[in-house]
C-alpha cells in the first residue's frame, strides 16, 4: 500500500539525515536558535464566522501525480495571502509529493500567515527540525503513531511553540487523538491506504469531536457548496490544495471555493438568495 512505502521510505531519509546531521547537534541547534516570533495557528484557524481555510503548497500526489508545473511556492504563497487564506500548508515529503523542509523557511519570509507543515512526522527528530525551519504547526497523522508517540510528539511540538494538527480518518483513530491530548483534530476524507476520497468519513466523526476543539476539514474539496454543507454541521476551518494546484488563477479559485463570486439579491420577506 502506498502509505506503506511512504512510511518505509520517510524512515530510510530519516536515518540518513541522523548520520548527516546527530540528533544531539540538531537538538542543541534548536535552543541556540532565535526564531522569529511564533504565529499563532490555532487562533487564525478558529474565528467563529466565515470561513477559515488553510491553503496547501504542493507540487505533486501520489493520487494525481504532479499537479503544477509552473511550481513556484512564494508565488503561490502570495496568491493564497492576497485570496484571503487563514494558514498555509507546505509539503515537505519529497519522494511522493516533491516537496522540501527548506520550502517552510522561504514561504514565512514572503507572508504574514501561520504555516503548517505537512509531512509523514514519525518522531521526535522531525519536531525538532520543524522547530528550526520556523514552522507554526505540523501534522500527526494517528493512524500511524501508536498512542504514547502521538502524546509525546503533541507535547514536544507545543514545548517548541508549535501547534499539533492531529489527522483522524475513523473512529478508532479520533479516540487515540482525543485520548494523546490533541488541540486540534484535521478530519480526513481520503482514506490514506486506498487514497480513495469518502465525504461521509467527516459527517460521522464530526458528532464525536468535543466542543471547544476546533476541527479542520481535509481531502476533496472543490465546490462551495461543500463547504456551505459543513458550515451546516458548525465547521468553519478546512484545508484545501489540489483544487488550487490546478487552478491558472489562485485567486479566483479561492473566491470560487468560498462563494466570493456569487451575487446575493433580495427575495420575498426580506431573506436573500444567490443568483
Amino acid at each position: 500500500m502506498i502509505l506503506d512505502d511512504i512510511i518505509t521510505q520517510k524512515r530510510k531519509d530519516l536515518e540518513e539525515l541522523k548520520r548527516r546531521f546527530p540528533a544531539h547537534r540538531l537538538q542543541q541547534a534548536v535552543l541556540s536558535f532565535k526564531r522569529s516570533k511564533p504565529r499563532d495557528f490555532k487562533k487564525a484557524i478558529s474565528a467563529p464566522h466565515g470561513v477559515n481555510l488553510i491553503s496547501e503548497i504542493k507540487k505533486a500526489s501520489p493520487s494525481a501525480g504532479i499537479l503544477r508545473e509552473d511550481f513556484q511556492p512564494l508565488r503561490i504563497a502570495n496568491s493564497y495571502e492576497a485570496g484571503g487564506a487563514a494558514a498555509i500548508s507546505v509539503l515537505t515529503e519529497p519522494h511522493y509529493f516533491k516537496g522540501r523542509p527548506s520550502y517552510l523557511r522561504t514561504v514565512r519570509q514572503v507572508t504574514s500567515l501561520p504555516i503548517l507543515r505537512k509531512d509523514f512526522i514519525l518522531e521526535s527528530y522531525q519536531l525538532y527540525e520543524t522547530a528550526l525551519l520556523e514552522a507554526d504547526a505540523f501534522l500527526l497523522i494517528a493512524s500511524i503513531l501508536t498512542d504514547d508517540e502521538l502524546r509525546h510528539l503533541i507535547q514536544l511540538g507545543l514545548e517548541l511553540k508549535m501547534e499539533a494538527l492531529v489527522e483522524v480518518h475513523a473512529d478508532e483513530d479520533l479516540s487515540k487523538a482525543l485520548y494523546a491530548g490533541a488541540r486540534i483534530i484535521g478530519i480526513n476524507n481520503r482514506n490514506l491506504r486506498t487514497l480513495e476520497v469518502d465525504a461521509r468519513s467527516a459527517k460521522q466523526l464530526i458528532p464525536h469531536v468535543p466542543k471547544g476543539i476546533p476541527i479542520v476539514i481535509e481531502s476533496g474539496l472543490q465546490h462551495y457548496e461543500e463547504i456551505m454543507e459543513y458550515k451546516s454541521l458548525g465547521i468553519n476551518a478546512f484545508l484545501a490544495g489540489t483544487v488550487f494546484m490546478k487552478s491558472r488563477d489562485i485567486v479566483s479559485t479561492m473566491n470560487e471555493l468560498l462563494g466570493r463570486d456569487r451575487k446575493w439579491i433580495k427575495g420575498s420577506g426580506g431573506t436573500y438568495g444567490q443568483s
